[in-house]
């Protein structure tokens, strides 16, 4: 059964030629992402394909896979080494330059 999900983090699935923008390479290469119908986007340590040019904080935090999305902060990290936490309905446009990765932490951290 195939998934929406990208599991090797070097492109598309095969069987799918449609084109997508990598935002971290648009990033590295200090340029702003093309307007196009699937954007390569990267939560942690793992790549996705998205269809849409933006989503929400909550939207990010559950296609990393959280297992308890309400207590997982988003941060943003761009290009000149900056991270920006992303709240639960903000919205994040892929579009806009700079934009590195994402990566998620506990909302609680607990002493030992």
């Amino acid at each position: 059964m195939k998934t929406n999900d990208n599991p090797t983090p070097d492109g598309p699935q095969s069987g799918d030629h449609e084109e997508f923008e990598d935002l971290e390479l648009c990033s590295r290469e200090g340029r702003q992402p093309r307007c196009v119908h699937k954007y390569r986007i990267k939560i942690d340590d793992r790549h996705h394909i998205v269809p849409v040019s933006h989503m929400t904080g909550l939207q990010l935090v559950e296609l990393s896979g959280s297992c308890n999305p309400g207590k997982t902060k988003l941060r943003q990290k761009f290009a000149d080494g900056r991270a920006v936490t992303i709240g639960p309905d903000q919205k994040v446009d892929f579009t806009t330059p700079g934009v590195e990765c994402f990566f998620t932490l506990p909302c609680d951290q607990t002493d030992g």
